[in-house]
């Protein structure tokens, strides 16, 4: 096999700009897709690979992501170090935020509350950008908070969703489905167990498959629930920030005993771009959730964006604040937010 290495200067470094924007690799196929969605449907209906890849092609391509994730866990060489750190921004970042999910859903219904469904909660509380994570662990942080990384992959993709939606009786979710969602995971996890090298090819996995699937979720998106969706997004990514940032932050300050260097807790405050999908694959294990999903896609979109931007800034701030960072170099300047693949 011959590698490619590109042969010299991009004409249009596509790429290299998307990745700038922050989520870029994930909200320009979304806005790509609504726009052909909604002003040019036909276009993408004409059959043959173009429709499979652009337009029904939204589950197969988070199935190869899901492989991915659960390799990455398995394959993780974060050690013990690492354990406490991990189920501390777990527990914080995720376990904690989805519970008050669901009991609010055991409230109010599942249509929530304020335009903001249960499904939508679900899939912005309920995941972390783990790139977002490693680069600022990698600067500020040492291996165990690098480690803790396993805690995005853990809840990367919708089986968390699944698992309390079904166990709270939110939703009807069959056996069959949460082990048909499953079947892939397992798979990256035997993988990333037994074969290094595969865990590194598919490492890489998130930045080929995110950009189409996203595109193909944004085919499925309605300009109005853009429209109706952005406020509350942006919203709700603010309340991401600042609740599960603000938990996993407590729990370096009061459980980790982290000192000055706690702040780091807020880089966890984030939503993963893989989080754009989850709707989707909730409502095919339950239709009852289906008039949710093009809202709930539209704020998860939003919250992407935002909290890419804000958490590694309040980290930072916080961090500064107590005396934790060891230069003032600025942030934005120094790490990458505009991943979008965790």
């Amino acid at each position: 096999m011959h590698s490619f290495d590109g042969g010299g200067k991009s004409r249009f470094p596509m790429f290299g700009f998307m990745s700038r924007i922050p989520g870029g690799l994930m909200l320009i196929p979304l806005a790509l897709g609504i726009a052909f969605g909604n002003l040019a449907p036909d276009a993408l209906g004409i059959g043959g690979f173009t429709t499979a890849l652009f337009r029904d092609g939204t589950l197969t391509l988070i199935a190869v992501l899901i492989v991915a994730t659960g390799a990455q866990i398995t394959g993780s060489r974060s050690g013990k170090a690492a354990a406490s750190t991990t189920l501390v921004v777990l527990f914080a970042k995720t376990l904690v935020p989805i519970t008050l999910a669901v009991t609010l859903g055991l409230t109010v219904g599942i249509d929530g509350i304020l335009g903001v469904s249960v499904l939508a909660l679900i899939t912005i509380f309920g995941n972390s950008n783990g790139a977002l994570w490693l680069a600022f662990a990698g600067q500020y942080g040492d291996e165990r908070d690098r480690g803790a990384y396993v805690a995005s992959a853990f809840d990367d993709g919708p089986f968390l969703a699944l698992i309390f939606l079904g166990a709270s009786g939110l939703g009807d979710i069959p056996i069959i489905a949460f082990v048909a969602a499953l079947v892939p995971f397992i798979l990256g996890l035997i993988i990333g167990a037994v074969d290094r090298e595969w865990t590194k090819v598919l490492n890489g996995a998130a930045a080929i498959t995110i950009p189409f699937m996203s595109f193909c979720v944004g085919t499925g998106i309605s300009i109005s629930n853009v429209l109706t969706g952005g406020l509350a997004g942006i919203v709700l990514g603010v309340m991401v920030v600042i609740l599960t940032g603000g938990l996993t932050y407590l729990g370096y300050k009061f459980v980790l005993k982290r000192g000055n260097q706690s702040g780091i807790g807020f880089a966890a405050g984030t939503t993963a771009g893989n989080a754009v999908a989850v709707p989707a694959v909730v409502a095919v294990a339950d239709p009852a959730f289906e008039p949710f999903v093009g809202a709930a896609s539209a704020q998860a979109a939003a919250a992407v964006l935002v909290t890419a931007i804000l958490a590694p800034l309040v980290a930072a701030f916080v961090m500064k604040a107590e005396g934790g960072l060891k230069n003032n170099v600025a942030v934005t300047g120094s790490i990458k937010t505009s991943t979008a693949s965790d």
